[in-house]
């Protein structure tokens, strides 16, 4: 297993944070992600094992430094406050680490990272699990004065690296996908083995360390079960301006439109007479708490992306694939872990993974439906200068609308495609194949591929 030093798992933030300590002119930053994803406990890793003083402030569990900021945002008044509540703090400028957590609860907080960015003696890491319900206010009180970065549960690369793969077996398949080289029999088997349990076990930190520890499922869908409880119970907590019944409603039945033909999210699902605008702000509340990602319909399969889409017309997603499993009824469970079989969850499973995977690459969800001319698509990405439509295929089975979307001189701005599935590595001239574990590589591959092209018309050009 690749751990840090006290038995953590390894994540992408380690690196991050390293170069963003390294960096002279680095901002305060700020983690925001869903509960649970491991943001504290990376930075308290981080910021233990690289500065003389770490000091550590939550500002719910310890309601009392939220006054801190009661007399001015100047550096030198926060820090007397803080050492009037706690003698012990030691402030050693250029050695000290300050790290506010649950900064939602404390939106002055945001205000003086300003004051600390230009005072330039301390570093400052703020985080919080529920920071996207207040992010416009904390946005608009540091502006310019901080450094974002958003933390997901853990992706299929760092899933690989939690078994013992090493980065050096990532970019052996990362070069496979670069020369379209397929991968030999016994790589598929065994990585399309440990994609089935990433399904199951999703990425969440504490579900992956048991299942890693254990060398088996045992135990996880306890853990997933607590998770599940915990998001209903911020939900009851935090929901403000809203019926909290309505957003628990949305929240209770993401697996059931998952499970229709379509997927679509339609309110007559969750009660028979339920109308639209009596819901409206309940799922961009769970997308802003970290729960779900949403999916919009483009009006039509051109770019730009930006402003190309219906906003009453989405599918939503769980985050992590693992909760979305673990949301399923107790038969079903059984068969998933006993013989790994998604039943009639097939196609909703594997959607709700790839857009999750998408989704950690930094890329917004798109999909395109139309009856005339009948055209279905699962995903649309982009890269540098054109559309590309992405298939999810439950089954090894024909792609009408890829075949259309490749081939229709009606649709420009696509020059190709890529069709996801139980298949090697391939290209037949107008989409690539690649297995649905190579996903988490996607944007890699288009922005190499498009760099590519890039020189090679400016060689021409020349």
């Amino acid at each position: 297993m690749t751990e840090n030093m006290d038995g953590l798992l390894k994540r992408k933030i380690d690196s991050y944070l390293i170069d963003w300590k390294n960096n002279p002119d680095s901002k305060p930053l700020i983690i925001k992600g869903a509960r649970q994803v491991g943001k504290t406990r990376s930075v308290e890793w981080f910021a233990s094992r690289n500065y003389t003083s770490f000091i550590e402030i939550n500002f719910i569990e310890q309601k009392k430094y939220r006054s801190i900021f009661d007399d001015g945002f100047e550096v030198d008044a926060i820090l007397k406050n803080m050492s009037l509540l706690n003698p012990d703090f030691k402030f050693i400028p250029g050695e000290t680490i300050l790290f506010f957590d649950e900064l939602q609860a404390c939106p002055n907080c945001a205000t003086s990272l300003k004051f600390f960015k230009l005072d330039g003696r301390f570093d400052v890491i703020c985080s919080g699990s529920l920071m996207g319900i207040n992010y416009r206010e904390i946005e608009s009180n540091s502006v310019g004065y901080k450094d974002d970065y958003e933390m997901h549960s853990m992706d299929f690369e760092e899933f690989l690296w939690a078994k013992g793969y090493s980065e050096d077996f990532v970019e052996e398949l990362y070069g496979h996908m670069l020369e379209l080289k397929p991968l030999s029999s016994l790589q598929m088997e065994v990585l399309l083995d440990i994609f089935r349990d990433y399904v199951i076990v999703g990425g969440m930190p504490e579900v992956v360390n048991t299942y890693v520890a254990n060398k088996n499922f045992s135990g996880t869908l306890a853990i997933q079960k607590q998770l599940l409880k915990d998001y209903e119970e911020d939900i009851t907590k935090y929901v403000e301006g809203l019926d909290k019944a309505k957003v628990k409603a949305v929240y209770n039945h993401v697996s059931t439109f998952l499970s229709k033909e379509n997927k679509r999210f339609q309110i007559t699902k969750i009660a028979k007479n339920a109308r639209n605008r009596d819901y409206i702000g309940c799922v961009e509340w769970l997308a802003d708490a970290g729960v779900i990602n949403i999916c919009y319909c483009l009006n039509h399969p051109e770019l730009p992306l930006k402003g190309n889409y219906d906003p009453k017309l989405y599918k939503i997603y769980f985050k992590d694939t693992g909760l979305l499993i673990a949301s399923l009824d107790e038969e079903a469970q059984e068969d998933l872990r006993a013989n790994r079989n998604l039943g009639t969850y097939k196609g909703a499973v594997y959607e709700n993974i790839v857009g999750d995977m998408l989704v950690k690459q930094g890329y917004r969800l798109f999909y395109y439906n139309s009856d005339k001319p009948s055209l279905e698509m699962d995903f649309f990405i982009r890269d540098a200068d054109s559309l590309v439509p992405v298939e999810v295929k439950a089954k090894d089975g024909a792609t009408p609308s890829l075949n259309k979307l490749t081939e229709d001189v009606r649709y420009p701005d696509i020059k190709y495609g890529i069709k996801l599935g139980y298949k090697n590595i391939g290209y037949n001239g107008k989409f690539y194949t690649f297995p649905y574990f190579l996903t988490f590589l996607l944007k890699r591959f288009l922005s190499k591929k498009s760099l590519d092209e890039c020189h090679r018309s400016l060689t021409i050009s020349s």
